[in-house]
């Protein structure tokens, strides 16, 4: 009886190591996850910008051609 008990302790320290190590993995997975998600964000962001700049700079330019006139 003895015996089995300790064989279930070690199954259990096995299985208790086994759930830390994925515990692991999958923290590092998420924070990549979220660090590729904030770099996709800040791309958008970014791409918005550049945009809206360009339609200014645009809309801009043709006001002024059109006060030459």
């Amino acid at each position: 009886m003895n015996n089995q008990k300790n064989g279930n302790g070690a199954a259990r320290n096995v299985a208790e190591r086994v759930k830390d190590g994925a515990d692991v993995a999958f923290d590092a997975a998420k924070n990549s996850i979220q660090a590729t998600e904030d770099i996709a964000m800040t791309a958008v962001d970014k791409t918005a910008d550049v945009i809206d700049q360009t339609t200014n700079s645009v809309s801009n330019a043709m006001g002024n051609q059109q006060n030459r006139r």
